[in-house]
């Protein structure tokens, strides 16, 4: 069944701040991860997790830029990891459940975006769906245990309005047989997030996991590294002399603005007892126009399109992301 996507409303704005939505929560006691956590939003996420009394640990490819920006957080954790290498998500999830902690959040914030260039990862995949999809499922699945155990758990996976630029390529996920476009990688991969968090979610409910997928908003951090200032001039995020431009109305937001929904999908009250939802803007997201133009990379209108909320899709998506991870997790639910 396909989770209805209508605000509840939640009475934020696209204005609030992840600190304002940490208004009032306590998470002493509570165990996080997050990927993507010494940078950008992840790492304004951990900011404010961790002053809510949470002990936060972050998963880091560089470890010493990790710490070294995590080193003003006393309840920061930096422990080595790197997405596209599946050894070292073994390790990390080994080490997690060695400790029998419950996880009571996992927030799947790191990503890749726009690979210039067609990269693999060791299994063949193209890269941007190995990172930002098949890396997070595999973490994902291996800390189930822990995640279960908590019986309140929430995951929160890092989707994107860039979803739009195109649906799961199940008959050619890796480009082998098509001509390598960045912005269809980057889409599918986005898609796979949301797919992912919905199949999760069903799944998960009566075990006590719930998952939600966000779009942030338009934020201009290192997750923009691939692209140039005309590229970001299409996209409205620099204004006329090189500067970010900050206009949360229109999806122009600030990384404390930014941060904000992923934030508010892993800790706030008000998303008890749901799940399986796309989210933007400190609320649940709307259907977006079935007229979008999507292959536009300008175009900025909001709501989740279809495909990315597709229960046929998400089902059909976990079955091959279990196939290409030798994973099977959890029972679903009905």
């Amino acid at each position: 069944m396909t989770p209805i996507q209508k605000p509840l409303p939640s009475g934020f704005t696209a204005a609030t701040t992840a600190t304002d939505v940490m208004a009032g929560i306590d998470l002493t006691g509570r165990t996080a991860i997050v990927t993507g956590g010494y940078s950008g939003l992840g790492l304004e996420a951990v900011r404010v997790m961790a002053q809510a009394g949470a002990r936060v640990i972050v998963p880091a490819r560089d470890e010493a830029k990790a710490r070294e920006r995590l080193s003003a957080i006393p309840n920061a954790e930096v422990w080595s990891m790197d997405l596209a290498d599946t050894r070292t998500v073994d390790r990390f999830t080994e080490r997690f459940l060695a400790e029998r902690r419950a996880l009571d959040i996992l927030m799947l914030s790191a990503g890749i975006m726009a690979l210039p260039e067609l990269q693999r990862d060791a299994r063949g995949l193209e890269m941007q769906f190995a990172v930002n999809h098949i890396g997070h499922f595999a973490l994902t699945g291996k800390l189930w245990p822990a995640l279960s155990a908590a019986g309140d758990a929430r995951v929160v996976a890092l989707s994107s309005r860039g979803h739009r630029f195109s649906p799961v390529r199940f008959d050619d996920l890796a480009f082998a047989r098509c001509a390598y476009d960045r912005w269809a990688a980057y889409g599918q991969s986005k898609t796979a997030n949301a797919l992912f968090a919905m199949e999760l979610d069903r799944r998960g409910r009566e075990a006590g996991v719930r998952a939600f997928s966000v779009h942030p908003g338009g934020i201009v951090t290192d997750l923009v590294k691939h692209l140039s200032k005309e590229d970001l001039k299409t996209f409205g995020a620099l204004d006329a002399k090189g500067r970010p431009v900050i206009d949360p109305a229109n999806g122009k937001k600030t990384v404390a603005q930014g941060a904000a929904t992923q934030v508010w999908c892993a800790v706030h009250p008000q998303l008890d007892g749901l799940g399986g939802l796309y989210c933007e803007d400190v609320d649940v997201a709307e259907l977006a126009p079935a007229d979008v133009d999507t292959t536009n990379v300008g175009v900025r209108t909001r709501g989740v399109a279809e495909h990315a909320v597709d229960p046929v899709a998400a089902a059909r998506l976990w079955v091959v992301s279990e196939a290409l991870t030798g994973l099977r997790f959890p029972t679903a639910t009905r």
